[in-house]
């Protein structure tokens, strides 16, 4: 039998629902069936509940039902014990989610009976050293490290290492750290390069240059980069579209190739451009 975690969208009611169903269908087919204790009282499964530190510990899958986000807090959750992730979709088109609610279940199977693939998608380790002292922060990160000027300045100055050879200083709104999953996030938004997830590098693009060197670059994922915040303006910190901290002078966020890898669960083929297809609605003709 198998160990399964469920995780839910906290604020959609379908999703609860179907979480619901899915962990009463798996446990009376005799696998354990745990959730994080937010999860299990938003469902009413308080005999699943298990504290966020102990969630991951010898699982065999999470099924996450919700849309991105949802799969990025499982991935949060499973941290570097690599336990692979299927997600349901219950929202919007996503880029992570592999199945629909409909099917659910047949994928459940489908796993335990071997019957599927694990792609494996890079990780950003980053790790932030505040200026002038204060604790080190560390995160796993799936798609982005944004440093961003706060709403109380107009830019920030940010000098950029790499390979701990200084590169130049950007005057900028942010600078973002990203993966190639994430190369679809903020990163895009930015005007930097779509690449397909598969791929292995770090992508590094500036948000709004005051400066003629405007452009992204995509370096080899053996690269280490460090941001450093260079003068007086605060900066914000945010990891995956949540923000940890605001810094100033000195402070130091450095970004690598993560060890271990996001494991997805997938079921078929669904090739990258597809479902960039889909998702910006480009014509067949």
């Amino acid at each position: 039998m198998a160990s399964i975690g469920v995780i839910v969208h906290l604020g959609r009611e379908a999703a609860s629902e179907h979480a619901r169903e899915l962990a009463e269908w798996l446990t009376s087919e005799g696998h354990e069936v745990r959730m994080p204790e937010e999860d299990a009282a938003t469902v009413g499964g308080s005999t699943l509940a298990v504290p966020a530190s102990r969630f991951a510990e010898g699982l065999d899958l999470v099924v996450s039902l919700g849309g991105d986000g949802s799969m990025l807090r499982a991935l949060e959750l499973v941290g570097e014990a690599e336990v692979p992730l299927l997600g349901v979709d219950h929202g919007q088109l996503g880029y992570l989610t592999e199945v629909k609610p409909s099917n659910a279940r047949e994928a459940v199977e489908r796993f335990l009976n071997s019957e599927h693939q694990i792609e494996k998608r890079m990780l950003i380790s980053m790790v932030l050293t505040p200026g002038g002292g204060g604790p080190v922060i560390e995160h796993l990160v799936l798609n982005e490290v944004v440093v961003e000027r706060s709403s109380e300045v107009n830019t920030i100055r940010l000098a950029v290492d790499l390979d701990d050879d200084f590169f130049t200083t950007y005057t900028v709104d942010g600078m973002i750290v990203a993966t190639p999953t994430g190369s679809t996030a903020y990163a895009f938004s930015a005007r930097g390069p779509i690449v397909d997830p598969a791929h292995r590098s770090l992508l590094l693009t500036p948000v709004s240059p005051h400066m003629l060197f405007d452009r992204s670059l995509v370096l080899s994922p053996d690269a280490a980069v460090r941001l450093r915040v260079d003068g007086h303006r605060p900066a914000t910190v945010s990891v995956d579209g949540r923000r940890i901290a605001t810094v100033g002078d000195g402070a130091s966020i450095e970004c690598t190739a993560a060890r271990c890898s996001a494991q997805f669960v997938t079921l078929g083929s669904r090739p990258f451009h597809r479902v960039l297809k889909a998702k910006f609605g480009l014509n067949d003709r």
